[in-house]
């Protein structure tokens, strides 16, 4: 089931985050506690952003972020991975959307591709120094337009 979640849905939203980040992510693992974690949705990515969520039966398995042409967040539990959740989840932000954005790293090679199987285009990579990971990243355009 595809719904829009609710502020006390962030919890389960930032421990889905955080499963899905450290499993791509390896190297980057502990980067944050869980209660900053929960801060961060409830108080930043909640009022900022139309966050949806997946559900097999009550379990969240995936979330995705997005404002004014912007994806912020995108995870998939890693257990869900496969199964066409992160389309659909993407395909929700798409149907709102004329043109969307979004960063990733540029070690992400499966979310690399994952993003250009689906339309996005590579315009730009960076040295991380300008986020908080300090990790190189890539962003990346799709257009309805195909533009």
């Amino acid at each position: 089931m595809l719904r829009p979640l609710a502020l006390t849905d962030m919890g389960a939203a930032a421990q889905v985050h955080r499963i899905a980040f450290d499993h791509a992510m390896p190297w980057l693992v502990g980067l944050r506690p869980p209660d900053q974690d929960r801060w961060f949705y409830r108080e930043l990515v909640f009022p900022a952003c139309r966050v949806w969520g997946h559900f097999d039966g009550d379990q969240l398995c995936g979330i995705i972020a997005f404002r004014d042409g912007w994806i912020e967040q995108l995870y998939v539990h890693p257990a869900a991975h496969g199964r066409g959740i992160g389309t659909e989840l993407l395909n929700v932000a798409k149907a709102a959307s004329e043109q969307l954005e979004l960063w990733t790293f540029q070690r992400n090679a499966p979310a690399r591709r994952f993003y250009e199987a689906r339309g996005f285009t590579l315009v730009e990579q960076t040295d991380g120094m300008r986020n908080e990971e300090k990790e190189p990243d890539a962003r990346y355009v799709w257009s309805r337009s195909g533009r």
